[in-house]
């Protein structure tokens, strides 16, 4: 396959099942959850650690591909590292000229990007082995699953914590997103442990249980066709000698 051709459709599939669910970063490879479990107090700041992470992937896999084949085994993770954190640099950069107030709140989570194993192991075990439409497609699956899993948990935590869900959406999509915020019970004590890292952790273990929940569901769905009998008749053939 050249850099410029599509990947067929049975692999543009795996790579997205691989990126969504099957190989999921944060509830299948368990990477990346320092920041993920730091920042995912609620919505907005887990949408804006996920949008960042996911322009670091999207970048660093498309850069990685393009130079595969002129980078010696030798230098090959340092080059990936210096890739990974020009890419971290330019979305650091856009968020303090676009949202400086949700940079402000996220603090040294975005900096951090650099160091998450997912975006380096996807250059790695991808990347620098696929050509470059691949490569950029599972970023983009990557990037989405994790930031699906983030946008998840942060909504758990803010409406156990809070009571309330979509708080600050302004801070990413400006003044039109005031009025988004939902309050969902009236007059709610803050339960502070779901805001809390301790809260993060048991949200976060919840969310893999489930998976596994529905992974094994199907599973057995799986087996009980393979085992379910044809129905309809049969037609049989009797060979041999009758007298």
């Amino acid at each position: 396959m050249s850099d410029s051709s599509l990947p067929s459709r049975t692999e543009s599939a795996e790579i997205s099942r691989n990126g969504l669910w099957n190989n999921n970063a944060a509830l299948v490879q368990l990477l990346g959850l320092c920041p993920l479990l730091a920042v995912s107090g609620t919505v907005v700041n887990a949408l804006g650690l996920g949008l960042a992470t996911l322009v670091v992937l999207i970048g660093s896999n498309t850069a990685v591909s393009l130079i595969r084949n002129y980078v010696p085994d030798t230098v090959r993770l340092p080059t990936f590292v210096m890739i990974i954190a020009s890419f971290v640099t330019c979305a650091e950069l856009l968020m303090q000229a676009f949202t400086y107030e949700l940079y402000q709140i996220l603090g040294i989570f975005i900096p951090l990007i650099v160091t998450n194993c997912a975006i380096l192991g996807r250059a790695d075990s991808f990347a620098r082995k696929h050509p470059v439409l691949p490569a950029m497609l599972d970023g983009l699956m990557m990037g989405l699953g994790f930031l699906l899993v983030l946008v998840v948990l942060g909504a758990l935590r803010e409406m156990i914590g809070q009571g309330t869900l979509f708080t600050n959406m302004n801070l990413i999509f400006g003044p039109a997103a005031s009025h988004w915020e939902l309050t969902l019970f009236a007059d709610y004590p803050d339960f502070l442990f779901a805001v809390l890292p301790p809260g993060a952790f048991v949200g976060l273990g919840l969310l893999i249980a489930l998976k596994n929940w529905i992974d094994l569901g199907i599973k057995r769905r799986q087996e009980r066709l393979k085992e379910k009998p044809v129905a309809g008749s049969r037609r049989v053939r009797v060979t041999g000698t009758i007298s």
